[in-house]
């Protein structure tokens, strides 16, 4: 049985080895993040929706964590405002939320930003993400025009461990596969490979990327071994693992 590492933090992790055991892997948890929440900005005060709303007419959401963090109180300020999610898991996370109108997108910030940017040009939306996040989409949105009031809702952290608890984790047996769901892992990853105690644990490890942008973090070493999804998204994460494998 193929020995699946996955690095995405809670409670994306245990979703993942759920759909890695109905499949036939065996996976492994090690998540090398962890997403907190951060407290609403003092401009924005929950009591006075105004603040948080100003002149925006939509909301723009890349990631179900921005709004797994976000206040109920802010949520309840843009709720009826249409919600622009970046895929299906944001989607439903945004619905689950309160989000009275919520629409997919194609999986990726990219498309979801094109798709805005052609109808809110000199308009005002809210946009919930991270503390760390890429910046293509307040970019391209800027570029047309959009006014992005960018409200930050969480944080993601790296999560340290010592050789002693990776070895734990993996019951002293090498990874067949380590499955990558964020630049952020993708570099802690590379770190944790290269550690004198672990090398030969991920000599011949493949590495499974969600996104070219993500495989890019994780560098040139052991290129060879790195796949990446057709599409930004699990389901064609888990279809290239199981082709491959």
């Amino acid at each position: 049985m193929r020995r699946v590492l996955v690095t995405r933090p809670e409670p994306g992790a245990s979703r993942t080895a759920h759909r890695l055991r109905e499949v036939g892997f065996q996976p492994i948890l090690l998540p090398l993040t962890e997403t907190v929440a951060l407290p609403v900005d003092a401009g924005l005060v929950p009591d006075d929706a105004g603040l948080v709303l100003g002149d925006a007419i939509a909301v723009a959401v890349t990631s179900a964590n921005a709004v797994r963090h976000a206040s109920k109180a802010l949520i309840a300020s843009i709720a009826a405002l249409p919600c622009h999610a970046v895929g299906t898991r944001t989607a439903e996370a945004a619905r689950k939320a309160g989000f009275l109108s919520v629409s997919e997108g194609q999986g990726n910030a990219e498309a979801l930003a094109d798709g805005l940017a052609g109808d809110f040009s000199g308009k005002t939306i809210v946009y919930l993400c991270g503390r760390l996040r890429f910046p293509a989409l307040e970019q391209e949105l800027k570029m047309a025009g959009v006014r992005v009031r960018a409200i930050e809702t969480y944080d993601t952290l790296a999560v340290d461990y010592s050789d002693e608890a990776i070895l734990e984790r993996l019951s002293s047996q090498p990874a067949d596969v380590v499955l990558l769901y964020s630049a952020k892992a993708a570099v802690a990853v590379q770190i944790l490979a290269s550690r004198p105690a672990l090398q030969e644990f991920f000599e011949k490890t493949r590495f499974f990327a969600l996104s070219a942008r993500i495989a890019t973090a994780f560098g040139d070493t052991a290129s060879e071994r790195i796949h990446i999804a057709a599409r930004p998204d699990e389901d064609a994460l888990l279809a290239l693992l199981r082709s491959v494998s």
